[in-house]
């Protein structure tokens, strides 16, 4: 029966890719999403969909109910861009000067509206529910995915499943990870006081320079001297901001950076371990510091089950050279807020392709994908979704039994 809707799919790819294109030339900013939530709710309520809008703020759910009692699914999907001048030489560029999305989000959002279609005319085979989440503001703390948990998304949920396009894997693999696959994403600022003065007389001032750059060096002991080894964390420092003179020593200076870990007791070590230095280093040099620290996602934790689930079945429709186990990333993601809520997974699927331009690397000015990518991604959606509705009783035939049929 999966190979029915997989048809159906392939006849509304050309509606996806006018979607995508869409969506990809009229991007919106996080927490800005006015036109983006509204097309999405016009195409899920043309297509008889129970449609919730303004959820957490932005936010568009759509229930699919099925002819058939029984569990519920959720599929998400986010919708933001970045502040990126989009420079692809492409039909589709962004028309938003400043706005583009050069993530993927575009493909994510295209993907599943071509779901929703195509599982809308599944009803009558569909034992339960399907919940088509599509996300605002992935890219921005505090993101979009806990204000909509908040305002009921996933109530009534029993599992979810998310999917990225990625630039940098091959159109058609798909890559999995069971446990952590994306660290939590951390930030902290501090700023550094001493007394300015004259760049000829150091002597007669507490130079917040020189004690900030001595910091960003001793910072850097922590992953290297204060976390266990068998452990993964970064502690990045981005910008250092003071100064206006070459020959003025500066009474202040600020600096900022991300913290990237999985394990809880490491996020805290590293937390606190930035404050004790940051105090050390300033009283020794007769300074002063203010230092905070935000927490942002958690790390994102792929339910063992589900995520065998989705592997199983992208072997069958990928085949087994074209699924890949992926190592941890560093990269954050607010999907993992629904993983604390309810069991599921988040894949990635292959959307690089050098030949068409595709090779470039996240939230780069030129990113762009496969648009082939969203049929990974929908193919799987429909599976993992029937394939758990029906407690494993739908699933894809195998790539040989494919070729004979």
């Amino acid at each position: 029966m999966l190979q029915k809707w997989f048809a159906r799919l392939q006849e509304v790819y050309p509606e996806m890719v006018k979607l995508r294109r869409d969506l990809h030339m009229y991007p919106e900013l996080s927490f800005q999403e006015v036109n983006t939530p509204q097309k999405i709710a016009d195409f899920l309520t043309e297509m008889g969909l129970e449609v919730r809008t303004g959820v957490g703020g932005n936010g568009v759910v759509g229930i699919l109910r099925g002819e058939k009692p029984g569990k519920t699914v959720a599929l998400r999907a986010d919708f933001d861009a970045l502040p990126i001048q989009d420079e692809k030489d492409v039909p589709y560029k962004s028309r938003i000067p400043g706005v583009m999305h050069a993530c993927g989000h575009d493909i994510h959002t295209a993907a599943l509206l071509g779901v929703a279609k195509v599982l809308s005319e599944a009803k009558e085979y569909i034992e339960g529910n399907v919940v088509f989440i599509h996300q605002f503001a992935e890219e921005v703390l505090p993101g979009g995915a806990k204000q909509m948990i908040e305002d009921g998304c996933l109530d009534g949920v029993d599992v979810i499943y998310g999917a990225h396009v990625s630039s940098d894997h091959p159109v058609g693999t798909i890559g999995v990870k069971e446990g952590y696959i994306m660290a939590a994403a951390d930030s902290f600022e501090i700023e550094i006081s001493g007394k300015g003065g004259h760049g000829a007389y150091p002597h007669k001032s507490v130079d917040s320079l020189v004690v900030g750059c001595q910091l960003v060096l001793n910072l850097q002991q922590i992953v290297s001297r204060r976390v266990d080894p068998l452990k993964s964390a970064v502690v990045t420092v981005g910008t250092i901001q003071g100064g206006q003179a070459f020959n003025v020593i500066p009474q202040s200076i600020k600096i900022a950076g991300t913290v990237r870990t999985f394990d809880a007791d490491v996020r805290d070590l590293i937390e606190e371990s930035i404050g004790q230095l940051t105090q050390s280093t300033c009283e020794g040099a007769g300074a002063t510091a203010k230092y905070e620290y935000r927490r942002g996602y958690p790390a994102l934790w792929n339910h063992p089950e589900e995520t065998k689930r989705v592997e199983d079945l992208a072997r069958i429709i990928v085949g087994e050279e074209k699924v890949k186990h992926l190592d941890p990333r560093m990269g954050g993601e607010d999907f993992a807020y629904y993983l604390q809520k309810v069991p599921g997974t988040f894949f990635f699927a292959g959307g690089g392709n050098p030949e068409i331009g595709a090779s470039y690397p996240h939230h780069h000015p030129n990113f762009d994908v496969d648009e082939r990518s969203m049929h990974s991604i929908g193919q799987l959606f429909i599976s993992a979704a029937l394939n758990y509705l029906s407690d494993g009783a739908i699933k894809p035939k195998p790539i040989e039994e494919k070729a004979r049929t």
